[in-house]
């Protein structure tokens, strides 16, 4: 792998951890490209609900546009189930290491959530970096639970 392409995206509730964790990644040689979907504190779009965020990332990743996605909201929660009714698109909602990890290595997801109003930010920006971190192992035993998923959504 080359870099990845990381998504970062949060609603009013998220977007000062959006911000700093877009810096974050920005910087790491692991990643390739940081794509800010917003919302950003000032434009018009700030008030954009998080179901248009988490709905946009599972779409970008889905059509190839990026490899994963970042998102925030105020629980973490609104944002991943939106992505998640995207069909092949995996996002959990993890606001501590081990979760972070078992959500790649176990789940294959592609969109790591979490909430500003729950989570610091400094583990905030610790969890993004563990993140991006881990890769799925197709010949896991988690891989046939996986397949599951994929085959129910025809992926």
């Amino acid at each position: 792998m080359t870099g990845l392409r990381i998504i970062v995206g949060a609603d009013e509730a998220g977007v000062d951890y959006k911000d700093a964790v877009a810096s974050d990644l920005g910087a790491d040689p692991r990643v390739a490209e940081v794509i800010d979907i917003g919302v950003t504190r000032g434009d018009d779009d700030f008030t954009k609900p998080y179901p248009h965020v988490g709905l946009a990332a599972g779409q970008a990743i889905r059509d190839g546009l990026a490899d994963r996605a970042i998102l925030f909201c105020g629980t973490g929660l609104g944002v991943a189930i939106a992505a998640n009714k995207i069909d092949g698109i995996r996002a959990a909602t993890a606001h501590d290491s081990f979760s972070v990890e078992r959500s790649v290595l176990s789940n294959n997801c592609q969109v790591l959530t979490m909430g500003q109003r729950v989570v610091g930010l400094e583990l905030a920006r610790w969890l993004a970096r563990e993140w991006i971190g881990y890769t799925f192992d197709p010949d896991s035993a988690s891989a046939a639970k996986v397949k599951i998923l994929t085959d129910y959504e025809g992926c």
